[in-house]
């Protein structure tokens, strides 16, 4: 099982959602991958950690009504680790991108909001005190996170600048598709795709994948839960995968990898 306690610096460590009504979400992820909720109460609202076999793998939060009214639709943030969250801010700017939420600080840690320049937005995590424990690349947990974009060519560099990724081209696919290595790393741990014609509905964004024991079988269970599902597909040498959207609209995508069925 992979728990840790320190993610390495410019690599995906969290999914958060953004939900318009947390209870039902719970409810829905609860049946969908029998996840544990665990509410921190605090005066603006509970913010509420996400649970499997007692370990956190994530959380949530309720959508606060004026960000409804403002057009906000539910859905998932994803947080790449760093040293210093004032510097990735800064250098956000730099290269063209947005500071949504200016650095603050949360649990003795500190974090930002940000958004690159194609659009799609993202979170920075300086861990300053040792935190509990994280479940990653794990059953039930985040494996990946992919990246939908008008712009390949412009966030690729975007990322190069802030983060040190590395961009190699995967012809594994039916379509083309990027993969993103960390810096001083050789091994791809996120993902891009253009958006083309036929996914004119797609927002640039990140989107989380959790790992599962049977695709076929949790999208069958999504659907009967009232989420969309679209697949599940193949991937060559990769795995069998499904993206879903949960009733309120949140995007997230399920996996099985090659490696699990060899094991099994």
């Amino acid at each position: 099982m992979s728990v840790i306690t320190e993610v390495a610096a410019g690599t995906f460590c969290w999914p958060e959602l953004c939900s318009a009504d947390a209870k039902a979400s719970k409810k829905f992820y609860s049946a969908l991958f029998d996840w544990e909720s665990d509410d921190l109460h605090m005066p603006e609202g509970d913010y509420t950690f996400l649970r499997l076999d007692g370990q956190r793998l994530g959380s949530m939060y309720q959508m606060k009504e004026e960000r409804k009214l403002a057009g906000i639709l539910p859905h998932w943030n994803s947080y790449v680790a760093v040293t210093d969250a004032d510097e990735a801010a800064k250098t956000t700017t730099s290269l063209g991108g947005k500071v949504l939420t200016k650095p603050f600080d949360a649990d003795g840690d500190r974090m930002a909001n940000l958004q690159d320049p194609t659009g799609a937005k993202f979170c920075v995590w300086e861990a300053r005190k040792q935190s509990e424990t994280v479940r990653l690349n794990e059953i039930g947990a985040l494996c990946w996170t992919e990246l939908y974009t008008h712009d390949t060519a412009k966030a690729s560099a975007f990322y190069a600048g802030l983060f040190g990724w590395r961009a190699k081209s995967w012809d594994g696919g039916p379509t083309p598709y990027t993969v993103f290595e960390p810096e001083g790393q050789d091994r791809p741990f996120a993902g891009m795709l253009e958006i083309t014609e036929e996914m004119q509905d797609r927002q640039p964004q990140w989107i989380p994948y959790f790992q599962v024991g049977d695709t076929d079988k949790i999208a069958r269970q999504a659907r009967k839960l009232r989420a969309q599902i679209y697949g599940p597909v193949d991937i060559p040498t990769i795995g069998r995968m499904a993206m879903i959207v949960d009733p309120q609209g949140a995007h997230f995508a399920v996996i099985t990898l090659n490696c699990q069925q060899q094991q099994q």
